[in-house]
């Protein structure tokens, strides 16, 4: 999570929770987090393997505005590189109101290099989920606001769950 902090300009963990395997104790967290208005990245941790417990993106999904395909293609790529078992992995991306949710998988080996794969474009996701839109796209940190009546928080803040075994910018990319 720090290096994850770190890369994104020193973003704040807001919370963090190991929540059960359970569709409904999953969709509650998540939900909480999103709809505070204080979390733009909300990463979870396992759950989204073919096991009858992995319930993580029947949980995630149902409450996803608009999914978010090319995250999850990026972070599959980079793990097929690595292991031909990362074809198993049934991870979801998406946003809810202004909020980005990312499902990473359970293995704590798997969730650096599915970072890896998505950072890149991370910083820029979240500027236009948050509503900021870059004057110059793909060369520039300058963004204006697209309303300007919500002022953009003065970092980003995340919030992770663990899962516990246990129970439009015109931009041509």
């Amino acid at each position: 999570v720090a290096a994850v902090s770190d890369a994104l300009g020193g973003a704040v963990v807001v919370a963090s929770a190991a929540v059960p395997d359970d569709i409904p104790a999953i969709s509650r967290a998540i939900r909480l987090w999103c709809d505070s208005g204080r979390v733009d990245l909300v990463l979870t941790s396992g759950g989204t393997g073919f096991t009858p417990r992995d319930v993580t993106p029947e949980a995630t999904k149902p409450l996803l505005e608009r999914e978010c395909p090319g995250l999850v293609a990026a972070m599959l790529r980079e793990s097929l590189q690595i292991t031909p078992t990362a074809m198993l992995s049934r991870q979801v991306a998406g946003i809810r109101g202004r909020t980005l949710v990312i499902n990473m998988p359970g293995n704590p080996k798997a969730v650096p290099e599915c970072l890896n794969a998505i950072m890149p474009a991370l910083p820029h996701a979240l500027q236009q989920v948050r509503g900021l839109v870059g004057k110059r796209h793909h060369g520039s940190e300058q963004a204006t606001r697209l309303n300007s009546a919500l002022p953009p928080p003065p970092r980003p803040v995340l919030s992770t769950a663990r899962l516990a075994k246990a129970g439009g910018c015109g931009c041509d990319h």
